[in-house]
C-alpha cells in the first residue's frame, strides 16, 4: 500500500492511498467464494453455481462490498503510517473497482491545529466592582408581588380606567367590512394603559363600562410587527365584558413566608441580594474572560470546519429549545438551518477559536480533575436541578460522552480561573454612563426563591 499526503490547509489533508492489483484480487476471489456457498440461482446446486454467472448477477454488489473492505482495511492504517493528528474523515472518494488494476482512492482529513506554547501569565486586565443596590432589591419584590397578585372583578358600576384589567371581544373592520387579521376574538385580556394594540385604542377603552360596545379607529404605524396591519386605519367593535383590578399583597413576613424556604422579609432580602450578587460576579467574570480572549486570540490560526460544524450544531440546539419553551418553532419565525448558519458562523468560529486555545493551555499546564473535584461538581448540579447525588454519577457513568463532555467543561473553567490567578487584575468602579443590570439581565442571572 502506498499512501501519499497532499496539503489543503494546515488544518485539512487529501490522503492518496493505492491498494495494489494483487490485493484487490485477493478480496474478490474471496467475495466471490463467500458468495458461491450462500447464492441460489435457478438451473445450478448449491456451491456449484459459476463464477462468470455470480460476476454477470451480483458484479455491482459484490465490487461494492470489496470497495467498503478495502477501505476499512487500509485507512486506518493509512491515518497510522502519516502520524496526523486527525479529528475528523470529512469525506472519502471511491472510484469504480477495476479487477485489472490498482486501487486509488482519496480521503479529506481535518487536523487539530499545532498552536505554539501560549504565554498567559502576567495580562494586564479589569475587574469591574459591580454592588447591589436597594433599588434592584426592591425591583425584584416588585415583580414576586406581581406573581401573586389577585384580580377581584370590581363590582361598583365604576367605568374602565388606566391600571385596570379588562376582558373584551373585539373585531376588526376594514372599509366596513371585517378584516381577517384583526379577526373577531373574544375574552381577550389587556391592561388599560399597556397600548398591546396600539396608541389611541387603550384612549378608546377608557370610560366603558361592563356590557358596553363601542367602536375604535386606530391608525396602526408603518412599522408595525404585524404587516397586515402597518399603516391600516381599522375599526374595532369592542364589547367590554369585566373590569379586574390588581391587588397586590402587602410586603411583609408573611409574604415572604409564601416562597416557602423563608421565615422573614429580611431572608427573602437576603437571597435576592444573594442571587444578584452571583449575578454581577458571573458578570464581572465573563467580562474579564473577553479581555483574556481578546488578548490570547490576537495571533490569527486556522479552525478546522468540523470543530465549527460543532459550535453550529450546539447553537441551532439552542435556540430551538429557546422557541420551544415559549411554544414557537423557527418554521414559525421563517428561520431555517441555513440562515441560522450564516448568521452565527462568526460566533461559531470564535467559539471554537476558544476551546482550541484553552485545550493548548490544559495541555501545556497539565491541568487535570481530581475525582474529590468531579465530585464537588457533581454535587452542584444536584442541588442545581433537585436530584439526588447518586443519581447525578449514575447518569455520568452511564453515559461516558457526557461525562467527557463535563470534565472538559471543569478543565475549561480551571484554565480560566489559572489565567486570572497570574493576571495583574485592575478593580475598577463601573462606568457612570453604564446602567445597572436591566430586569432581562436579572431574570437571566437571578432566580425567584
Amino acid at each position: 500500500m502506498q499512501v501519499t499526503v497532499e496539503d489543503v490547509s494546515s488544518v485539512k489533508k487529501k490522503i492518496h492511498i493505492e491498494i495494489p492489483r494483487e490485493e484487490v484480487s485477493k478480496e474478490l476471489d474471496s467475495a466471490y467464494s463467500d458468495l458461491k456457498k450462500k447464492a441460489k440461482i435457478k438451473g445450478y446446486r448449491p456451491g456449484k453455481v459459476p463464477r462468470s454467472v455470480l460476476e454477470r448477477l451480483f458484479r455491482k454488489d459484490v465490487h461494492s462490498d470489496v470497495i467498503q473492505t478495502l477501505v476499512q482495511g487500509s485507512f486506518p492504517k493509512a491515518l497510522k503510517e502519516t502520524d496526523l493528528d486527525v479529528i475528523d474523515t470529512s469525506a472519502i472518494d471511491t472510484p469504480e473497482l477495476d479487477p485489472e488494476a490498482d486501487f486509488k482512492y482519496n480521503a479529506t482529513v481535518e487536523l487539530k491545529p499545532t498552536l505554539p506554547e501560549v504565554d498567559f501569565k502576567g495580562l494586564e486586565i479589569k475587574k469591574t466592582a459591580y454592588t447591589v443596590s436597594q433599588g434592584e432589591i426592591d425591583a425584584q419584590v416588585e415583580m414576586l408581588r406581581k406573581h401573586l397578585a389577585e384580580y377581584p372583578a370590581i363590582t361598583e358600576g365604576r367605568p374602565a380606567e388606566e391600571g385596570d384589567y379588562i376582558t373584551i371581544d373585539y373585531e376588526g373592520f376594514k372599509d366596513g367590512q371585517p378584516f381577517p387579521p384583526a379577526a373577531a376574538t373574544e375574552n381577550h385580556a389587556i391592561k388599560i394603559g399597556e397600548n398591546a394594540f396600539t396608541e389611541g385604542f387603550d384612549e378608546g377603552l377608557a370610560g366603558m363600562r361592563p356590557g358596553e360596545t363601542r367602536e375604535i379607529t386606530v391608525t396602526f404605524p408603518e412599522n408595525h410587527s404585524n404587516g397586515d396591519l402597518a399603516g391600516r386605519e381599522i375599526m374595532f367593535r369592542v364589547t367590554l365584558k369585566e373590569i379586574k383590578q390588581e391587588v397586590l399583597p402587602p410586603v411583609d413576613d408573611e409574604f415572604a413566608k409564601k416562597f416557602g424556604k423563608f421565615e422573614t422579609l429580611a431572608d427573602l432580602h437576603a437571597e435576592i441580594e444573594n442571587n444578584l450578587r452571583q449575578g454581577y460576579d458571573k458578570r464581572s467574570n465573563q467580562e474579564m474572560q473577553e479581555q483574556i480572549f481578546s488578548k490570547l486570540l490576537e495571533a490569527e490560526f486556522e479552525v478546522p470546519d468540523v470543530l465549527v460544524r460543532f459550535e453550529l450544531d450546539e447553537i441551532a440546539r439552542d435556540t430551538e429549545q429557546r422557541f420551544a419553551q415559549n411554544g414557537l418553532s423557527m418554521e414559525q419565525l421563517g428561520l431555517t438551518r441555513e440562515i441560522l448558519d450564516q448568521q452565527y458562523r462568526p460566533i461559531a468560529e470564535q467559539q471554537a477559536r476558544r476551546h482550541l486555545l484553552l485545550n493548548k493551555i490544559i495541555e501545556q499546564e497539565s491541568l487535570d480533575v481530581t475525582e474529590e473535584e468531579l465530585d464537588a461538581e457533581y454535587a452542584k448540579v444536584s442541588e442545581m436541578i433537585g436530584q439526588p447525588l447518586d443519581f447525578i454519577k449514575k447518569f455520568y457513568k452511564e453515559n461516558p460522552g457526557k461525562q467527557d463532555g463535563f470534565k472538559i467543561a471543569l478543565l475549561e473553567k480551571k484554565a480560566v480561573d489559572l489565567i486570572i490567578n497570574h493576571a495583574t487584575v485592575e478593580t475598577v468602579e463601573p462606568e457612570d454612563n453604564e446602567p445597572a443590570a436591566t430586569d432581562g439581565e436579572k431574570a437571566d442571572e437571578t432566580e425567584a426563591p
